[in-house]
């Protein structure tokens, strides 16, 4: 089933309802969530370049996917520039807790410590970031959050990069350990093409949704559901420098500019798996 980017929260969360009546989210607690997240997207906090890429990453429809609600402990993993925690931290700051697992800042790599430094900036910088709780995910150190203290962790766009540096196992490990016993893994990355057969280093930047998969059953995850509300059927997949050909990166800058940008953003699965209960 496809989900555009024109459907409401609610009936993004349509594809699992039949199947996760004990996540015990009503039409109204979804409702109510729909409206809060609306709100939030068009708030003034939020960066404007990052608004104009809500029509590729559809956070409304993704959330709503996952089954997000506004008391939830939440853990978002390597938050980058902040994307995400834009919304995710006003969306929980009253009821809930944020933790954000990024990278670290006493570490040897001095673009590890830079993007620490600043994202914690920006974290500083507006009250709606007050209650952010900051931890590290940078293999050896995998606390992302205490044991088995949340109800949802969130990923975008990661998989790839724990691929390439050989920890994919490590990190899907410390997510179900940060999880209680039925909390949701939401999963968002970008999607291989299946007749290719899986880099292990996904060095292309895709990652075969088939494969993602393992890796979290792996871990002990159980798959709950897919949706397409990030999928882009106009991705090729076998671009000169991979994903990062395509917006926002334009890693061949000008040549081929006006194809890459028709194209848009990647094509991307979205993925939800349960830590079964105890």
């Amino acid at each position: 089933m496809k989900l555009s980017s024109s459907h409401s929260f609610t009936k993004a969360f349509m594809p699992v309802a039949l199947i996760a009546t004990f996540l015990c989210i009503t039409p109204a607690r979804a409702d109510d969530a729909e409206a809060k997240l609306a709100n939030i997207l068009n708030a003034d906090h939020r960066t404007e370049a990052y608004k104009a890429r809500d029509q590729y990453r559809h956070p409304l429809e993704t959330l709503g996917f996952f089954g997000i609600k506004d008391d939830m402990t939440v853990v978002e993993l390597i938050p980058g520039g902040g994307w995400y925690a834009e919304i995710l931290a006003p969306f929980l700051k009253d009821n809930g807790v944020l933790y954000e697992a990024g990278n670290d800042p006493d570490s040897k790599r001095e673009f590890s410590r830079n993007s620490a430094a600043r994202f914690k900036q920006k974290m500083d910088s507006h009250a709606a970031y007050s209650k952010v709780r900051l931890t590290v995910l940078e293999p050896p150190k995998t606390d992302i959050a205490p044991a088995g203290s949340a109800d949802m962790v969130l990923t975008f766009r990661n998989i790839h990069n724990w691929m390439r540096g050989g920890y994919a196992d490590d990190v899907f490990a410390a997510m179900y350990k940060a999880l209680k016993p039925g909390g949701i893994l939401g999963v968002v990355e970008h999607r291989g093409n299946p007749d290719v057969q899986q880099d292990p280093e996904a060095r292309s930047g895709y990652v075969n949704q088939a494969y993602a998969i393992q890796l979290a059953e792996k871990a002990g995850f159980r798959f709950v559901a897919s949706a397409e509300v990030n999928a882009n059927p106009k991705d090729t997949k076998d671009h000169p420098k991979g994903v990062w050909t395509l917006p926002p990166s334009f890693a061949m800058k000008d040549e081929g500019r006006e194809k890459y940008m028709a194209i848009g953003e990647s094509d991307r699965f979205t993925l939800k798996f349960v830590k079964p209960a105890e």
